[in-house]
């Protein structure tokens, strides 16, 4: 199988190996805070599997959903105004096959034993760079946007082969 899940330009390690366990059920985006990449995930792949998948996300120090994210969703027709970060015992563990962390600087949960795991290392859109102006930091969400809908894109499309 070719390398559909690492990231695009093979920024990511390569995930080839982890599809061997599709399909799945359920799905748990984790994150830091639960306040950005988790979101956006959990929002994208809700829109892209629709009842097909269970789909979560949380954080291991969840904070609160972070307004540019909320933002750069709304600009792809996605609300997600009113998610709310969580931590990883108040997700239902007993409906993930997939864990996926998000976090491209350490900080992320362990993921549930048990369960597929992919690792997507993406930036924190939401880390504080001096002399960033809203519009640039508007960016660094959408750019982590565009680059979650591909992944969710591609993993979607590697289930619906193992169907």
């Amino acid at each position: 199988m070719r390398d559909e899940l690492a990231a695009p330009g093979g920024g990511a390690a390569r995930a080839e190996s982890a599809t061997t366990d599709l399909p799945f059920d359920g799905v748990l985006f984790l994150c830091a805070a639960n306040s950005a990449r988790s979101q956006m995930a959990e929002a994208i792949a809700m829109r892209t599997f629709g009842d097909a998948v269970r789909v979560q996300s949380a954080g291991s120090a969840p904070t609160r959903v972070h307004p540019l994210a909320v933002r750069a969703m709304a600009e792809v027709g996605i609300d997600i105004s009113a998610q709310s970060a969580k931590a990883l015992d108040a997700v239902d563990l007993g409906a993930v096959d997939l864990a996926i962390t998000l976090c491209g600087d350490g900080g992320c949960p362990v993921p549930p034993r048990g369960v597929v795991h992919l690792h997507w290392p993406l930036p924190d859109p939401a880390a504080a760079r001096p002399g960033d102006s809203h519009a640039r930091q508007l960016d660094r969400f959408r750019a982590v946007r565009d680059e979650l809908s591909e992944r969710i894109a591609a993993l979607a499309a590697a289930r619906r082969r193992k169907r």
